[in-house]
């Protein structure tokens, strides 16, 4: 049985999808921007849309009633792999060991002009 997740304190969707969807025991997020939930603008630098966007993550998984420490797979798009260190940076403010899995993809482009976005999946068994 399927169930969504919505939430006020993470960005509303901007096409034709939910915030998150369970499946069994099983969340799947779709992709979160930098965007200020509040005002659906991003802040300018790198660093400030990849907090916001980690904070819209975590948002989304506490509506569903877990932790980012439940985060079992989290796919990471970024326009400029340059990047990748300060992913790391602030990943390792909102994560702890043992960290989930984790993948990082150049993409050409990404929605509203962001540079960087993810997704995830997290596992609420026992």
């Amino acid at each position: 049985m399927r169930r969504h997740v919505n939430t006020d304190k993470a960005p509303a969707a901007i096409g034709t999808y939910s915030q998150a969807v369970f499946a069994g025991d099983t969340l799947y997020l779709s992709g979160q921007l930098g965007l200020d939930p509040a005002t659906m603008t991003l802040p300018p630098e790198f660093a400030a849309q990849c907090e916001r966007m980690f904070s819209n993550l975590a948002a989304v998984v506490e509506a569903a009633g877990a932790s980012l420490d439940q985060v079992v797979k989290l796919t990471v798009f970024l326009t400029d792999l340059s990047y990748f260190a300060t992913v790391n940076e602030v990943m390792a403010r909102h994560f702890t060991a043992p960290y989930p899995a984790r993948s990082a993809v150049e993409v050409k482009g990404l929605p509203r002009g962001a540079m960087v976005e993810a997704e995830a999946v997290v596992w609420l068994g026992a």
